[in-house]
């Protein structure tokens, strides 16, 4: 039989097909925290905003101080734009209109800001600033100038303050030598007295991204070492079962070894221990199918070998035996066992048949009560029965109502009737009852026949089991009649059995019990 190769759509990969069910794991897991490592990317447009914003407030500042210099008096201008220098951590010159440099916060005052050199600071700030140099790379951030002194401190050698026109403001933005962000802002007063030149070494910027980024990227690190051991545990619990399933479905197919253990995973009640436990229930269903298989070829051989050896002897003896009586009489030996052959090779095809076309069965009502009356109709028609008498308690019609194949089901009641027959003594009498109780049809074949041993109950179930009155020829029945009734009954969801005769008299009485139609239907 041809492989199935298709496969179904809504089950097929694309791209992922040659991954293993660990790295999709891993993959989708990663790749969500991926995203969140995404947000360290994001704090660079938070810092642009941030810078934006600082230079705004320069250029405010610078406005302010312009227009706010001319209301101060003369003596209190230096007070005046160094306190203001403190409060806002930044260096303010203030030039004349002939661009002559009148104040500076930082004439003769501690400075409120100092340029580290970079050279002199430890390990972990050279790591931190080489860090800042990666991102900005990676961000595509702007590339700064490097913040430097004019050589001659006038409005000339600021040309920002003198770009702008009166009440207007620009500022510039440049890197420290440790990075760090440094914005100048100018502005004039509008009567053109005095303009404003203010720097600050923002350094609060480049600590608070570094701050905020390690504060993501620890949080990354250990999102990310959980993702990976969640990773790792749903992987164990979901591929490594799997491959210990796949492995034993292997040694099955393969049948490497005689008894194939499946673990069905007991514990798990997720979809893994269903498919372990199903697994487990197909393959020792697989095993007794092969071993019933096997012992079936084997019995079989050994029931044809029987008539196989007496036909070759007889035969054999035909060929050397001049008298024509005994010839005769190898002959009818040698006819007999080809019928013999014949029979057992009819009643083998139908117990191996039986199991497989009643799985492709459909079922339709039966009246059990007509067909054991057309049976047995046609049995003292062809004069089956001999001097033994059947007597059938017919049932009111539809009582005794199943859903079953009626080949088959005729073939069953066939086997047990033609069973009971051929162990009842001449006059003897056959019961045949069909009853309903507890949404049951229930049938019972009684015979006056010897019984059968508690012990060999089960056994004269069996294929090939065959034990057979003494005053019937040999080689008349297969033993593999009740074998096909038994199996008749339980494909059709019902039980056979054997026991005593309830009315208390010798023989045995065959009991099936098949679901009532109405049962069968719901």
């Amino acid at each position: 039989m041809a492989l199935q190769t298709a496969e179904p759509a809504d089950l097929q990969l694309g791209w992922s097909r040659g991954l293993s069910l660990t790295a999709r794991i891993l993959a989708v897991n990663l790749f969500v925290l991926a995203l969140l490592g995404a947000g360290l990317f994001f704090l660079d447009s938070y810092r642009v905003r941030l810078i934006a914003e600082r230079g705004d407030a320069a250029r405010r500042q610078a406005t302010f101080l312009a227009e706010s210099l001319s209301l101060v008096a003369p003596e209190k201008r230096a007070a005046y734009i160094y306190e203001f220098g403190q409060e806002h951590e930044s260096r303010i010159r203030v030039y004349a209109q002939n661009g002559e440099k009148i104040l500076d916060s930082f004439a003769g005052r501690p400075p409120t800001y100092v340029f580290r050199d970079p050279d002199k600071e430890p390990i972990p700030k050279v790591i931190a600033r080489g860090i800042d140099k990666m991102f900005d790379f990676l961000v595509g951030a702007a590339v700064l100038q490097p913040f430097a002194e004019p050589r001659v401190d006038t409005a000339d050698a600021w040309q920002h303050v003198l770009k702008p026109k009166p009440a207007d403001a620009v500022s510039t933005i440049a890197f420290a030598p440790d990075l760090t962000h440094v914005i100048s802002a100018g502005s004039r007063s509008r009567d053109g007295r005095f303009a404003v030149l203010t720097t600050s070494n923002e350094r609060d910027i480049r600590l608070f991204v570094r701050a905020e980024r390690f504060n993501v990227g620890m949080f990354f690190v250990i999102a990310l070492g959980i993702g990976i051991m969640l990773s790792i545990f749903l992987a164990r619990t979901i591929v490594r079962p799997l491959r210990h399933l796949s492995r034993a479905a292997v040694k099955v197919r393969l049948g490497r070894a005689q008894e194939v253990t499946v673990p069905r995973l007991p514990s798990r009640r997720d979809e893994i221990g269903m498919l372990a436990r199903a697994l487990s229930d197909m393959s020792i269903a697989l095993r007794q199918r092969i071993d019933a298989t096997e012992a079936f070829a084997a019995d079989v051989a050994h029931e044809i070998k029987n008539p196989l050896a007496s036909l070759r002897s007889a035969l054999d003896g035909a060929e050397r035996i001049q008298d024509p009586a005994l010839r005769k009489q190898l002959m009818d030996v040698a006819k007999a066992d080809v019928q013999r052959m014949d029979r057992l090779i009819s009643d083998i095809s139908d117990a191996s048949r039986v199991d497989s076309q009643l799985a492709k069965a459909k079922f339709e009502p039966i009246d059990l009560g007509d067909m054991i009356e057309q049976l047995l109709q046609a049995r003292e028609d062809r004069g089956s029965d001999k001097d033994v008498n059947i007597a059938f308690a017919r049932p009111r019609r539809t009582i005794a109502t199943v859903m079953g194949e009626d080949v088959r089901l005729e073939r069953m009641l066939t086997n047990l009737i033609d069973n009971a027959v051929s162990f009842s003594p001449p006059g003897a009498v056959v019961e045949i009852s069909a009853t309903l109780a507890d949404e049951e049809v229930i049938i019972r074949i009684s015979d006056e026949g010897p019984g059968v041993p508690p012990q060999e109950r089960e056994a004269i179930f069996r294929r090939f089991h065959s034990e057979r009155p003494p005053t019937e020829n040999f080689g008349k029945h297969s033993g593999l009649g009740l074998a096909i009734a038994r199996t008749i009954v339980e494909g059709h969801h019902g039980r056979i059995n054997v026991r005593d005769r309830v009315d208390g008299k010798g023989g045995a009485c065959f009991e099936i019990a098949l679901p009532c139609a109405a049962v069968a239907t719901r």
